[in-house]
């Protein structure tokens, strides 16, 4: 019997004639969320006007090198914002222009500061959330009392909550996993009122024709009729329809998160809270404050869903230690002194 090639994966052509256009396409052939559409796009026109609008087929890894150290020596951006360029810069060269890119990036690579993260103590917590009420309060405790980062919530669908087993699922959550966290039990009554009123917003959308929400990965072909479910729509939804830049249709989208950002750094400044606050801040506290209650660190990578166990490892660092039986150095000076 003949020996088989391996059938080689065809990258997709895109069709448009320009080179922006191309890019947009590709990336939504490849089911890309549009915020990483918007910011791919700014990169490459950045990179392509970095080396006064040559075209990219005419420029290679040296080009790319040297924009990415410009960033890093020049505009001094932070190591995930270079990284993020770089990944933009190569999807152009990879997937849009199909040239190859084998070669390493040897371009200088910003630094990663090693930062504590900033966690709120359980009073200060109460005294965050105080001011705050409604939906935004609602919002704010899902943040500490599940762990989830601020776009996990905000993009939370209906069919997400399992109320039976205490659990939220987090669908595409960073690196596109899927994982479970808590779903705290003194929350789960407010949030089966808060939906009550969001199915009457939906059923009120379905009677006027409209219904319909944006679901990913090209479902909304395979499923017509699933984007008027009532389990794909949002937790959290707009307070108006708006139009999808992309399709053009008529929809309710989740809400804005500078909505609840701006909420908890309202109710900071309510709060007295002199540290920085934001809604990041909420899971940092959520994941010390588990630690400090003993839970095992593997079981907290679990419900962060942290890719390496290091990364959930710093929150060993800020956990409230017992010093009481340890003595400043400058206590025995003074001592001294006054002997």
């Amino acid at each position: 019997m003949p020996h088989q090639r391996a059938k080689v994966k065809e990258k997709y052509r895109p069709k448009s004639a320009k080179l922006m256009d191309q890019v947009r396409e590709v990336l939504r052939y490849h089911h890309y969320a549009i915020r990483t559409e918007e910011a791919y796009v700014k990169w490459i026109l950045k990179f392509v006007r970095f080396h006064g609008t040559r075209h990219p087929k005419e420029m290679g890894k040296n080009e790319i090198e040297a924009f990415l150290s410009h960033l890093a020596i020049n505009r001094h951006v932070a190591a995930s914002t270079q990284n993020q360029a770089m990944n933009a810069i190569l999807f152009l060269y990879r997937e849009v222009l199909h040239l190859p890119m084998d070669d390493k990036i040897e371009a200088v690579r910003s630094r990663k500061p090693k930062r504590l993260p900033t966690v709120l103590s359980r009073a200060e917590l109460g005294r965050l959330f105080d001011p705050m009420n409604g939906r935004n309060r609602l919002m704010a405790k899902m943040l500490y009392g599940s762990g989830m980062r601020l776009m996990e919530v905000v993009r939370l669908r209906v069919q997400d909550l399992d109320f039976d087993n205490h659990l939220i699922i987090v669908r595409d959550g960073k690196g596109n996993k899927d994982r479970s966290t808590l779903f705290p039990e003194p929350l789960q009554a407010h949030l089966k009122q808060h939906l009550k009123g969001v199915k009457a917003v939906h059923d009120d959308d379905l009677s006027r024709g409209n219904g319909r929400v944006y679901l990913p990965n090209a479902l909304s072909r395979k499923f017509p009729h699933a984007a008027q479910h009532w389990g794909w729509q949002y937790v959290f939804p707009a307070g108006s329809l708006s139009r999808d830049p992309r399709s053009g249709e008529i929809r309710r989208h989740h809400i804005d998160e500078t909505t609840l950002q701006k909420a908890v750094s309202a109710a900071r400044n309510k709060a007295g809270i002199t540290k920085r606050v934001s809604c990041h801040c909420l899971r940092h506290s959520f994941a010390t404050h588990l630690l400090e209650d003993g839970v095992n660190i593997r079981v907290l990578q679990e419900l962060l869903g942290h890719k390496d166990v290091s990364t959930t490892e710093i929150y060993t660092h800020v956990m409230n230690k017992n010093f009481s039986g340890v003595t400043s150095p400058l206590v025995a000076l003074e001592q001294r002194a006054e002997t």
